[in-house]
This record gives structure tokens, sequence and C-alpha cells, in this order.
């Protein structure tokens, strides 16, 4: 299989840091890949170097199977975490100035700037200067101006950061248009609640490493869940007290169970039939956030 991007035990030192530890990535053509990690984990460096803006120590990065080149650079759209927008000029000019940096021609840019616009709600901002709008607004602009003109793969770091959750949506909606589209999205994030929605395939690393890497199904079946969904008749605060249990956390109707390492839920169940009566017990299956903490560690996690 071709892949959009490979990285063959690409590492990156800073100093006496290592910020890439030997990381191996193939993110398949036409899929939404999550790269997830802590801050500090080594996302952002890795995508400046799939974008050639710092060069690997050591390794090797392919784009669509060939050495990557500024040829096929050119067929990515790459929204870096630090957002960069001439504040003066209008939005709709910016989209333009983009575009024709990216060789689209005026006929082009004429039908595509004022679809972007539209598509992200910014048609009726789009003669208002850049430092005229919201952070938000500024985001969405950043992104129209990184594929509006369609390229292959788009590389998106931090996509999520700082919008408000109905220009969450706008995104999400997007990135599952691209996929239709058969185009190829990597975004970085902490945000585990993007990537379980979003992903076909998830990488975790930390400190510059692999810790984890598939379809979200089989990351979760190397993990077991230690979350039990129940409802029961009665006074639930016994459940604190029972000794397979770490911590107990409504959920609408029902109470979430953490059970301790080790604890056998059937072990649990067996408690509550001869304390009370069992509406429901359901062992749930883990989340990417529970998986976050268990591998990475809970002063990590920001998603909380």
């Amino acid at each position: 299989m071709v892949h959009a991007i490979e990285l063959q035990e690409v590492r990156k030192s800073f100093g006496p840091v290592r910020a890439v530890d030997g990381l191996s990535v193939a993110v398949p053509r036409g899929s939404v890949y999550g790269f997830l990690g802590p801050n500090g984990a080594g996302k952002t460096t890795t995508l400046r170097m799939v974008m050639d803006i710092i060069r690997p120590d050591s390794g090797e990065i392919r784009l669509f199977g060939e050495p990557a080149s500024s040829s096929a650079r050119g067929r990515v759209g790459y929204m870096p975490e630090e957002r960069g927008l001439y504040r003066r000029m209008t939005t709709a000019a910016v989209l333009r100035y983009f575009g024709s940096l990216k060789g689209m021609t005026p006929a082009q840019l004429a039908q595509r700037v004022p679809a972007w616009l539209e598509r992200i709600d910014l048609a009726t901002h789009a003669g208002k200067k850049v430092e005229e709008l919201s952070r938000g607004m500024h985001q969405k602009l950043q992104f129209a101006a990184t594929v509006i003109n369609d390229p292959e793969l788009v590389i998106l770091d931090e996509p999520f950061s700082g919008l408000d959750p109905v220009n969450q949506d706008l995104l999400r909606e997007i990135i599952t248009e691209m996929r239709q589209q058969g185009r190829t999205v990597l975004f970085s994030t902490h945000g585990m609640h993007e990537a379980e929605q979003l992903c076909d395939f998830l990488v975790l690393i930390n400190q510059g490493r692999v810790v984890v890497n598939g379809t979200l199904d089989q990351i979760r079946s190397g993990h077991e869940s230690r979350t039990v969904s129940i409802e029961i008749e009665g006074d639930p605060s016994f459940l604190r007290t029972l000794p397979q249990v770490a911590a107990v956390q409504p959920d609408g109707r029902r109470l979430d169970a953490t059970l301790r390492e080790g604890a056998d839920p059937q072990d649990l169940l067996r408690v509550l039939v001869e304390r009370t009566r069992v509406r429901a017990f359901e062992i749930k299956q883990p989340s990417l956030h529970e998986i976050f903490v268990r591998l990475v560690g809970g002063g990590h996690v920001e998603d909380l």
C-alpha cells in the first residue's frame, strides 16, 4: 500500500533533549489519522519535519510513496499551531492571497473564495480586516487558507484548540467531507473526544516514542475496562465503601464505578445482588481518555 506519509525511525534532538526518538508511523491514503499525545510529546516537531521546516537528525520521511520533496509538499496543506494571518488584510483578500501562492488562477479564486467564506460562516465578514475578527474566526480563516486549493493531504496542528463547540462541530463536518472525497487528513491533538469521533487510525506518542497505534477498536481491545455502569434501587452511597471500587461518578440515572486494579467485575456484581436490586450492570468499553491516562499518566491529561 502506498501511504500518504511514512516515517521510519525518525529522530530529532534539541541539545540534550530528544524530542522525537525513533518514530515510525504510516498514514494510509484517504484516512483521518489522529496524532495524539500530551504537550511536549513531539507532535509539533514531527509535523514540522514532515513539512521540512526543520530537518530530522536521522530516519526517513516519505510523502505519497516517494522521498519527501518540494513537489510532494506542494500537494499538502499545512496549518501550524502558531496561526499567522496578515491582520490588515480583509478575510477575502487573505484567501485570495494564499490561493494565489498555491498556484490558483483568478477564475478559480473567484469561485473558491466566496464558497469557502460561506462554508466557514464568514461570508458576511468578507470585507472585514483580520484584526477585527475573533480568535475563533481567525482559526476558521486559517483553516480555509490551508485547504482552499484542495490539497490531497491536509495536516492540522491542534485544529480544535480555541474553537467553541459550534465551530468544533463545523470543523468536524468539513473533515468528514474531506474523507468522503478521498483526501487524507492528519491532525494532532491532546483532545480525546475529537479523535474518537473522527479518526480511522490513531497513534499515541509520549516523549517522542510511539506508545500505541491502530484503529480505535484495536487499541481498545488491548485494554480491559475498569469502568462499570450501574443502576440500582435505593441509596447508592455504599458503593464507595466497597473494596472493589476506586471511584464513583454519576452518569445520568446510572453511576460509573471505576474498579481498583485487579478487581473482578463479577465479584462486584455478586456483592450488589446481595445488597440490593440491580437494574443495570454493564462493563463499559474503555474510552480513549481512559487509555490515555493509563499509558501516559493523569498528570499530563488536559482533556478532562
